[in-house]
């Protein structure tokens, strides 16, 4: 805790007069006991306010679970929930076993961390449990955004063996690379930071975001449009998710987790920047929460505007996905830019969704969620964001002022920040590519990774989950039929 009290008897004696030594040895004491007080108060405010945020962050998996829901046909949606459920019960065992070292442990070559491995040798003295429960609830985040990607198409075991390994291995490794203080392109560093400055991604546009966007893009791209997206290699055809409810209220959860998933990620609060000042790192988070909050508004808003001028709709899924585009773009930048800048961050965010989700359509990629467009050009976008619009003055507070410290592009920091973000977007997109790309590719080879046409067709609740999520009837299917016979329906409800 900084501004310690300090207390020595020798001076105290000095002014108590004669025979007061062991008067000062008792004030001194008990000074020293209300300092100690006050350090303990100090680790567990800061211990707090991180265990809230992780349950916050945790929170948002029930987001993505009504999101996904809502986003798939009602034949799929007992398949998509047990599959969210699957990426946080896999992902804690495997990033406590495996993950967190990797993540977080201690480097010599700035690469991969070698210990705590199992959470041995743990607390340490930089990080207690409540660091690793924060840290993988975003873990667990960047598998849940690969899934969006594969849905309603794939088998159960590719999902385990995916969560698996990119909760226990892909995702540590970048991690490691961008927020441990061993990290080779990390701007926690104490030295030989690349470009001088580290890359910055402060709550994870790229860490977490583009990982989980470019790995559900490979897994997309390798097995292929579901069944009837592109009929004869013709025009797009829309399999719309079969509950517009259940979308909003998962984007709402989202948002809500949002402020423990920026915010949080300063995982200390009681820290003042001007010692005796109302200005300290509370007000560094109230900021990151008014920057997430005007990120995605703005692309919200300006995606309901830009949909309405192409399709002629005003489409409340579209304007979800374009708010989280907003939150995904501003994720990096969110603590280090002024509330304007936040702006201009989700108006551009709302236009890279909308770029990438028509190149989509062109290149027939098919992408139940639009999380590879949605959490991959976004997150790229808010890398290079930060590049050139981070402040000066906050990148100080937040990362430490040191000589050399660069800044945004269009704030006077010259470019040296923009090629280290630069530089995060391609080896980001190099490592997940290799790594996901190459499991989803043997996963395809051996088998293990698509449905068969008849379970595709039937729906995957029936097919492999024993029945329907509930009772429905879903419009798409009316002319599909299976073998010659119509696919099994749940029972009409009996009439009152």
């Amino acid at each position: 805790m900084s501004g310690a009290i300090t207390c020595s008897a020798a001076d105290l004696s000095a002014l108590l007069g004669p025979n007061a030594t062991a008067a000062a040895n008792y004030i001194c004491g008990q000074l020293g006991t209300v300092n100690n007080k006050f350090t303990d108060a100090a680790y567990a405010i800061d211990n707090t306010y991180l265990l809230f945020s992780a349950y916050l962050v945790f929170a948002m998996q029930l987001g993505f679970a009504m999101l996904c829901a809502g986003s798939v046909r009602a034949k799929n949606t007992m398949n998509i929930m047990l599959t969210n459920v699957l990426d946080a019960a896999a992902g804690g065992l495997f990033y406590y076993l495996f993950g967190y070292a990797f993540a977080f442990g201690e480097s010599s070559d700035g690469f991969i961390g070698r210990h705590n491995f199992g959470l041995k040798n743990f607390p340490t003295l930089t990080s207690d449990y409540s660091f690793f429960l924060y840290q993988w609830a975003f873990a667990i985040a960047a598998a849940g955004i690969t899934s969006g990607s594969i849905a309603e198409r794939t088998k159960f075991v590719a999902y385990l063996i995916y969560s698996s390994f990119l909760t226990g291995f892909v995702y540590p490794v970048v991690s490691h690379w961008f927020w441990s203080p061993d990290g080779w392109a990390s701007p926690f560093r104490s030295e030989d930071r690349l470009f001088g400055t580290g890359a910055i991604d402060f709550a994870g546009s790229g860490v977490v975001h583009m990982v989980g966007g470019i790995a559900g893009l490979w897994g997309a791209l390798i097995e292929g449009p579901r069944i009837g997206r592109f009929p004869d290699g013709g025009h797009a055809i829309a399999l719309r998710g079969h509950s517009a409810s259940l979308v909003v209220l998962g984007t709402f959860l989202l948002w809500f987790g949002w402020y423990g998933f920026n915010p949080g990620s300063f995982t200390k609060i009681l820290i003042p920047y001007n010692s005796g000042s109302n200005y300290g790192q509370w007000s560094g988070i109230g900021r990151t929460a008014v920057t997430t909050t005007l990120s995605g508004c703005t692309a919200a808003l300006t995606t309901l505007f830009g949909k309405r001028l192409l399709s002629g709709h005003w489409n409340v899924t579209d304007v979800c996905n374009g708010l989280l585009g907003g939150f995904a773009a501003i994720t990096a930048g969110c603590s280090v830019v002024d509330p304007w800048a936040a702006i201009v961050c989700g108006f551009v965010a709302s236009l890279v969704l909308i770029g990438c989700n028509k190149l989509a359509e062109l290149l027939k990629y098919d992408d139940p969620l639009e999380a590879a467009q949605l959490h991959g050009g976004c997150g790229a976008w808010g890398l290079i964001f930060v590049g050139l619009f981070a402040k000066e003055k906050y990148v100080n507070e937040v990362y430490g002022a040191s000589p050399g410290r660069h800044y945004g592009l269009f704030m006077g920091g010259g470019g040296k920040l923009l090629g280290a973000q630069l530089v995060q977007i391609i080896v980001i997109v190099g490592w997940v590519s290799a790594t996901m790309g190459t499991l989803f590719f043997m996963l395809k080879k051996l088998n293990l990774l698509r449905i068969s046409n008849e379970d595709e067709m039937q729906g995957m609740d029936i097919a492999r989950h024993g029945g329907f999520a509930y009772i429905y009837h879903d419009n798409d299917d009316e002319s599909i039929r299976v073998s010659g016979s119509p696919i099994p329906r749940a029972p009409n409800p009996p009439a009152v």
